[in-house]
């Protein structure tokens, strides 16, 4: 299950399911995408996490296959949660901070490469492996399109590799590393400094970030200056 603990400044999302090694399910998909929602509107910051030795070790449904092959529209429409899931992240309104130890394979990876923030203990492992289900992983690409580089991207994909913290850093699935021991530290560490900025700064960043890297240059430009004018000028920025 997905299990939250709500607060006003920080919103701590668990996922739940140590005695499959936090693997999710549809309904954990869908539970996923209502928390992030419910973090938006309740929260400044979202901190995402999974319950015991892993982060998320991906699907349920990983290498199972069905008695029938479905249609290709119903199978679109039973994968559209997972879409939506990964989304969700997106479109979040305040930033979300990924905290991951143990494996973060295939869902696991994709939604720790969608966290805006993702922090690794040096202990933690990355991997893409549904080439070696027979899976065409575009799913988990389409998550990651935006993260990784097409040649990072590539290779993942079809050594199935597992890798590193350190290198994950290197490839941009991580934003930090940090001996699993000083995970909460470095968590509590920064969210107090992102908490020292008012709300519509946090959330401007993130506005941003979504947007900008899809804009021409001169666009990302003028939505640099516009967002700024109007941030700045709130009467909340100048608390």
């Amino acid at each position: 299950m997905i299990t939250v603990r709500p607060g006003e400044d920080v919103f701590e999302i668990i996922i739940d399911n140590p005695q499959h090694a936090n693997a999710v399910s549809d309904e954990m998909a869908a539970d996923l995408i209502h928390a992030l929602e419910e973090a938006g509107r309740a929260a400044r910051i979202a901190v995402l996490r999974g319950e015991g030795e892993d982060f998320c070790t991906g699907r349920m449904s990983m290498g199972k296959r069905p008695a029938e092959r479905p249609e290709a529209l119903a199978r679109r429409r039973q994968t559209a949660v997972i879409f939506d899931c990964y989304d969700a992240f997106r479109q979040a309104p305040i930033p979300i901070i990924g905290v991951v130890k143990g494996r973060a394979h295939g869902f696991g990876c994709a939604i720790a490469a969608l966290c805006d923030i993702t922090i690794a203990a040096d202990t933690a492992s990355f991997r893409i492996p549904e080439m070696a289900h027979n899976i065409l992983p575009t799913m988990v690409m389409s998550a990651m399109v935006d993260r990784l580089s097409p040649k990072v991207l590539s290779y993942l994909v079809y050594s199935t590799v597992e890798i590193g913290a350190e290198e994950a850093l290197r490839y941009g699935l991580a934003s930090k590393v940090v001996p699993e021991a000083a995970l909460d530290q470095e968590l509590a560490a920064l969210t107090a400094a992102m908490l020292k900025a008012p709300q519509p700064a946090l959330g401007g960043v993130k506005d941003y970030v979504r947007s900008a890297y899809d804009m021409p240059i001169r666009g990302a430009v003028d939505f640099a200056q516009n967002l700024h004018a109007t941030v700045n000028s709130s009467s909340e920025m100048k608390r």
